[in-house]
């Protein structure tokens, strides 16, 4: 699928494109890359149905628990994520069009400092030619930023520098007086 930039703002703008939210628990995948691949094959089939309907996808797995993050799939240009749909125009000319990728995304305040991480995960003819191995890339990925996710150290606050102000000595003379007689 190939699309202009104009489409492309309109309909992330829109929203008209297909979303799904799939919400589970840590303990309902674990680390097991056999009890992720359900979410994944989901995630992937989801992305393979929007292409073969000429539409734009979002579809997000969001795990819950003691660190929870978002892992997201998203059809685009460019790895921007939807919610900075406005800045694609600074990277692409308007009336050509553009084939699509397949990005994976990580929302999380334990991925690293600015709590998102986006990585291309595939082409549309790669995805379409053998979705089983975007799958299984998936999988490896999710298991991958989880381990991350958990692993993570936010970094120490800076210590507050303390300012030491000196105070300039100001002396003032005193005008000598004269007295008149």
């Amino acid at each position: 699928m190939k699309i202009n930039l104009k489409d492309l703002n309109d309909k992330i703008e829109n929203q008209d494109y297909i979303q799904d939210l799939e919400t589970v628990k840590y303990a309902d995948i674990s680390k097991s890359k056999s009890k992720i691949k359900p979410y994944a094959k989901k995630m992937v089939k989801e992305v393979v149905a929007a292409f073969k309907h000429d539409s734009l996808v979002q579809t997000q797995l969001a795990v819950t628990g003691q660190r929870p993050v978002t892992f997201a799939l998203e059809t685009n240009i460019i790895n921007l994520p939807y919610a900075n749909y406005k800045k694609v125009a600074n990277f692409f000319e308007e009336g050509q069009e553009y084939g699509l990728n397949v990005y994976f995304e990580t929302r999380s305040e334990y991925i690293n400092v600015s709590h998102f991480r986006i990585d291309q995960l595939a082409t549309e003819e790669e995805i379409e030619q053998d979705s089983d191995a975007v799958v299984d890339k998936l999988v490896d990925a999710i298991v991958e930023k989880i381990k991350v996710v958990r692993e993570y150290k936010k970094p120490e606050s800076k210590a507050k520098t303390t300012k030491t102000t000196t105070k300039k000595k100001t002396t003032t003379k005193k005008k000598a007086t004269t007295k008149k007689k």
